[in-house]
């Protein structure tokens, strides 16, 4: 996998990520400044107290413990009005560590139920704000005493998770508590009784905001009485009795706005709320579907209300809220923020909308449904932009995370919509998105790296991205301490790094360091992160120079390590990707040997091809596959006990993807270069498993097949086992079907290799009892054989050109013979010795089929410009090879084919200037 697309869940130089500029900060920086140094302690107070400000909790922790002035300066009370617990693991320990800082603390945002837990000992009390998500766990019981222990609470919100623990219980001790509660919003609620919505109508005199969004059931009668309420979200909710709520909400006398999106409410009941309510102002009733499809709705004729739905123009709908004509289309929302003119109760109206808004846009992005096409290129996107630019936190943090989930179609694929990703673009999104991931605000960082990573699948997003500046930017935050930031900076470099365009820039701007160091600071607990990281090196390490970038960086100790000691599949398979990659550049660096040198890495790779995960068996394989290249990785690949793992990893992959069984098949055919692994190989019983793949109809398994059978054939015993298991069938049908060239030829030598004698010698010793048992005739294999590689050769073989070869033997007739018979990727192959002199030996077998294909192989082996050409041509000079050559283009009796190739061999050997002289 090369990239990863994720649903919901965070240069100005090359060590710099730009932050936000200070004009006051800078002039006071300026006249601080002696001979081209800054004197920071000379500052003033106030100064260094705006420095403060504009860093997050843990950033500002760390400056303040740089001397005693900034440790006193660091805990200010007017820097700890808010703070954000998301990012830690806030335990008991760090709350009380905090405490003394949060006398005056007013804010609080935490995540999950330890640091809930842990709330208690931050002695805050008084706390006016208190925001929650990953709540399932939070149980009545420390829910109860958080709000106990908070009685000045104004605003307590837990979602958008479901908080499958809490109950109408924790719901009336929030009323007991909390006489002073405004804002009131629950999500996944089970069941909302009567009892604690009548606690919080007594208790709760200022409670205007209710949320109970995504519930099981809600008492809507005793909703009804809460007449302090102004705004009302059942968002989500099930089992809702629409006929009750339509004849009892109407009469709240202060229910200004309403959101009932993605329930089944009716379009009777909508007209009901509309018509008799006398202080309504928006229904929001976002994805109904039960609405929807009411045709016969005419939403309009409710002229003094709005409503907003999937059928109605959103934008244009709210312009109307506004006095100002002017006041309409996509700018709605900007409008009214750079208004002039303050409206409090319209001022409260936007704040709901823009909340709730962004709520329900987020989890429709997160259902997926079909047939919104149109509604989000129309009008969804743009609202999603509009709300990334409010003022609330959470909500540009949840316009992000939308925008990062509507664009993905399926995430196993990272598949996304491209017309919708090019819309964002169109729409200034990736300039917006980019200004979020500047803030120094690590939620919104870590929410609009992951919108850019998502969207970056698209190329011409991804194009943007690159030329606004967006590589430097998530380099930079790749180096974060923030986890959830580091970790979907480091997918959106994953996503940058596909294709060739950005790998370059990505290095330029310090990503891969970044990337390396990200694997070895979270190398315990951090599987996002870690799989987001050797996700992109594997993707920088296809490229040569980024390979080697990656290895100087500390990369080939950061990806074994996480192959030899993570137990978390999408590590493994991205970390053995990367180790294939590194390993692929063999011919032009050293990255190959020292991978292989790496302690541990061919053990953890030879084990990583029995995980159960398909994907890490397939990667681990492939870098086996390209480590064998090297003579050294190969023997140790082998003493580490390759040949076992492989050969019942091939004898596994019968119903496995292509992916597998090719590099299955390709880590064998490396390691069968040597003779001793090839005799291990054929004793493992890896010769049957390599026959069922050759028979396979994907092009790259049994190409990759028919490379190992080929090496195997060259020891006579393994040909003999090829033969008994049915392998010439298998051979001659690639070497008469394959669309393959390559696949074909190798089968052809393969089938030559068993048929030039060597095997029938071996046989007389004493397997030839086998042969007989398994009912295998060597003659009639031996004819079958040797048939189709006469055919084989003969289409390579033009007869008007090859006449006009044989009556001239001038230059360009030979040189039209060679380019009508190349096959190009024979150029990759190389031979020993051994090997080039069996083909020379076989220049004087008695069959003219043999001599044939002999000389047409070593035509292929040293064709000028071949990669291991000059190898060749040196490995025959140094065998006498010249004298057979020159015999057999002379041979009387040999095939024209023969002759006219031995002849092409014998000019490319004076091309490479290494025939001897006779």
């Amino acid at each position: 996998m090369s990239r990863r697309v994720r649903r919901k869940v965070g240069r100005k130089g090359k060590e710099k990520v730009v932050l936000p500029s200070y004009p006051e900060i800078e002039d006071e920086v300026s006249g601080s400044v002696y001979n081209g140094f800054v004197d920071w302690t000379g500052l003033p107070d106030d100064t260094v107290i705006q420095l403060f400000s504009c860093l997050n909790d843990r950033d500002r922790a760390s400056l303040a413990s740089t001397c005693k002035t900034w440790r006193v300066l660091g805990i200010s009370p007017c820097l700890w009005t808010s703070l954000d617990l998301r990012a830690h693991k806030c335990n008991d320990a760090m709350a009380t560590s905090l405490a003394s800082r949060c006398v005056n603390l007013k804010k609080l945002r935490f995540r999950g139920a330890e640091s809930a837990d842990a709330i208690l000992h931050l002695q805050a009390r008084n706390l006016r704000e208190i925001s929650g998500d990953y709540c399932r766990k939070i149980t009545d019981a420390t829910l109860s005493v958080i709000v106990a222990r908070h009685e000045a609470l104004e605003s307590l919100q837990l979602g958008p998770d479901f908080c499958e623990r809490i109950s109408s219980d924790a719901i009336k001790a929030i009323a007991f508590c909390c006489p002073k509660l405004k804002k009131l919003r629950l999500s996944g609620i089970r069941d909302v009784h009567a009892d604690a919505i009548n606690a919080l109508t007594k208790h709760c005199s200022n409670l205007t905001d209710i949320g109970f969004i995504d519930c099981l059931n809600v008492d809507e009668m005793a909703l009804g009485n809460v007449v302090s309420v102004r705004f009302l979200s059942v968002a989500g909710t099930s089992n809702m009795k629409w006929g009750a709520v339509s004849h009892l909400w109407h009469k709240l006398p202060n229910l200004t706005g309403l959101d009932v999106s993605r329930t089944d409410i009716s379009s009777a009941a909508v007209s009901r709320l509309l018509s008799s309510s006398q202080s309504l102002k928006v229904l929001c009733a976002l994805n109904c579907p039960e609405l929807e499809g009411d045709t016969n709705f005419a939403p309009r004729k409710y002229k003094s209300k709005l409503l907003l739905a999937l059928f109605t123009d959103i934008l244009k709908e709210l312009a109307l809220l506004f006095v100002d004509i002017t006041k309409k289309g996509k700018n709605v929302f900007l409008d009214w923020r750079n208004s002039m003119n303050k409206d409090k109760n319209l001022d409260d109206i936007m704040t709901w909308l823009e909340w709730i808004l962004s709520h329900t846009l987020l989890r429709i992005a997160e259902s997926n449904q079909q047939g919104l096409d149109a509604f989000w290129l129309k009008q969804g996107a743009t609202l999603l932009l509009n709300l990334m630019q409010s003022s609330q936190e959470d909500v540009q943090e949840r316009a992000a995370t939308g925008l990062a989930t509507f664009v993905v179609i399926d995430d196993e694929n990272a598949s996304i919509d491209c017309g919708r990703a090019e819309a964002v673009m169109r729409d200034g999104g990736i300039r917006l998105l980019l200004n979020l991931a500047r803030s120094w605000r690590e939620g919104l960082q870590s929410e609009a790296a992951k919108a850019i990573a998502n969207l970056s699948v698209n190329a011409n997003v991804a194009k943007a991205v690159a030329e606004e500046g967006g590589i430097d930017i998530l380099a930079g935050l790749a180096r974060s301490m923030n986890r959830l930031v580091a970790e979907e900076a480091a997918g959106g470099l994953w996503n940058l790094s596909v294709g060739e365009e950005h790998k370059g820039a990505i290095a330029e701007a310090g990503g891969v360091k970044a990337l390396v160091d990200l694997i070895f600071k979270w190398s315990s607990g951090g599987d996002g992160v870690l799989e987001r990281a050797a996700g992109a090196l594997a993707n920088l390490a296809a490229d040569d120079k980024c390979s080697t970038e990656v290895a100087v960086a500390g990369g080939v100790h950061a990806l074994v390590m996480l192959a030899r000691n993570c137990k978390f599949e999408g590590v493994q398979e991205q970390a053995a990707r990367a180790l294939a990659n590194l390993a692929a550049h063999g011919d032009s660096n050293s990255n190959n040997a020292a991978v292989g040198q790496e302690a541990g890495a061919l053990e953890a790779l030879v084990q990583l091809t029995q995980s159960p995960h398909e994907g890490v068996r397939q990667e681990a394989a492939g870098a086996l596959w390209n480590l064998s290249f090297d003579d050294r990785n190969r023997e140790a690949i082998a003493a580490a006990g390759g040949v076992e793992a492989l050969v019942a990893l091939a004898q596994g992959c019968s119903n496995a993807s292509p992916g597998l069984q090719e590099r299955a098949a390709g880590a064998l055919w490396g390691l069968s270069v040597s003779e001793a692994n090839s005799i291990a190989i054929g004793r493992e019983g890896g010769v049957v498993p390599l026959i069922a793949l050759a028979r396979s109809e994907a092009a790259d398994v049994h190409e990759t097949a028919a490379g190992a059978l080929w090496n195997l054939a060259f020891n006579p015993g393994n040909a003999l086992r090829i033969v008994e298991e049915g392998g010439v069938p298998a051979l001659v049908h690639l070497c008469s079907s394959s669309v393959s060239k390559m696949a074909r030829f190798m089968a052809a030598l393969a089938l030559a290799y068993m048929f030039d004698g060597r095997m029938d010698e071996y046989a007389l010793v004493g397997i030839s009892s086998e042969s007989i048992s398994k009912g295998v005739s060597l003659d009639g294999a031996r004819r079958m054989a040797l048939k189709h590689i006469e055919t084989f050769v003969l289409t390579f073989s033009d007869p008007q050109t090859f006449s006009a070869a044989a009556a001239s033997s001038a230059p360009a007739a030979l040189a039209q013979v060679t380019e009508g018979a190349r096959i190009q990727e024979a150029g990759h192959l190389r031979c020993s010795g051994a090997e080039i002199g069996r083909f020379v030996a076989m220049l004087r077998n008695p069959s003219s089929v043999l001599k044939s294909c002999a000389a047409f192989a070593l035509l292929q082996f040293t064709i000028p410009g071949g990669r291991h050409a000059m190898h060749h041509a040196s490995l025959m000079q140094n065998g006498g090879a010249a004298r057979v050559l020159r015999a057999a283009a002379a041979a009387a009796t040999a095939p024209l084919e023969a002759k006219i190739f031995a002849k092409i061999v014998l000019r490319n050997l004076e091309h490479h200037h290494m025939e001897p002289s006779l």
